[in-house]
């Protein structure tokens, strides 16, 4: 199993190095080189959903410690972030994604903290977890082209050439699938926080109560809900509502990768 961590680290990598090369050269014909670059982060992927499977879904129950919460995450982001890149409405994402999954797919090989919770007493917990996990991955995501779609445009306004512009489709396109993305994203998250208000007994044993968590995760989505009605009621777009994307993401950031550092990495618990 060690081997299979090293090999998917070490594919992600490869994949950055041979994504950043796509980008920062002209389009070149189809070649062996090519065809390894579009399908070497799909067998990372692959590598990396048998690592997370194994150590998140085990014996009958899920570990979502911080570190194997990180290497699901990251998958996920790396996962849509390639998928992304092979449609090209996600330019630039997957060289930010990839060495991220890299090094989060080690995580739970190097810092194994077990926190197991029985699938037996909460069945629908797995489904919860998993769309909770998906909402977080798809709008950090959009996080990401966020930051990377204001980089464009200062470089536009300076007239400075974009990494594989040639290829790039227009600005205007990329930011009308940025906000599919968050739609998306944001139905998930509704439904997220709805299963786990309505039945956080049920699913994980506990009333719910006001944890940081459920906190900063009702900023985030209170942020991408005031986006989404300014965009298509107001028609906000550019710098204004692509700051909105990055708090919204920032905020869900601190809502379950932060709260989980703070309460197994400081507190101990």
């Amino acid at each position: 199993m060690i081997l299979l961590y090293l090999a998917v680290a070490a594919a992600y990598l490869a994949a950055t190095w041979l994504e950043w090369r796509h980008l920062a050269q002209a389009p070149e014909p189809a070649s062996s080189a090519t065809a390894i670059a579009r399908w070497l982060p799909a067998l990372a992927l692959a590598g990396h959903a048998v690592l997370v499977s194994s150590v998140v879904f085990a014996g009958g129950s899920v570990d979502l410690s911080l570190a194997n919460a990180l290497s699901a995450v990251a998958g996920l982001i790396a996962l849509f972030a390639w998928l992304g890149s092979r449609a090209g409405t996600l330019p630039g994402v997957a060289v930010i994604a990839l060495p991220v999954a890299a090094v989060a797919a080690l995580l739970p090989l190097l810092f194994a903290n077990p926190h197991r919770m029985s699938l037996s007493d909460e069945p629908w917990a797995a489904l919860h977890i998993a769309v909770a996990l998906t909402a977080y991955a798809m709008l950090i995501v959009a996080g990401l082209q966020a930051l990377l779609l204001m980089g464009f445009q200062r470089r536009l306004h300076r007239g400075v050439a974009v990494r594989g512009g040639a290829e790039m489709p227009p600005l205007l396109t990329l930011e009308r699938f940025l906000f599919r993305l968050v739609s998306l994203g944001y139905a998930l998250l509704t439904l997220t926080l709805l299963s786990g208000i309505v039945f956080s007994e049920e699913l994980f044993g506990k009333p719910l109560t006001l944890t940081h968590k459920v906190v900063f995760s009702v900023l985030g989505w209170l942020v991408f809900g005031a986006l989404l009605v300014g965009r298509y009621r107001y028609g906000w777009r550019g710098k204004v509502a692509l700051r909105w994307i990055l708090v919204g993401s920032v905020l869900l950031l601190l809502a379950y990768i932060g709260s989980k550092f703070v309460l197994e990495a400081i507190l101990h618990r």
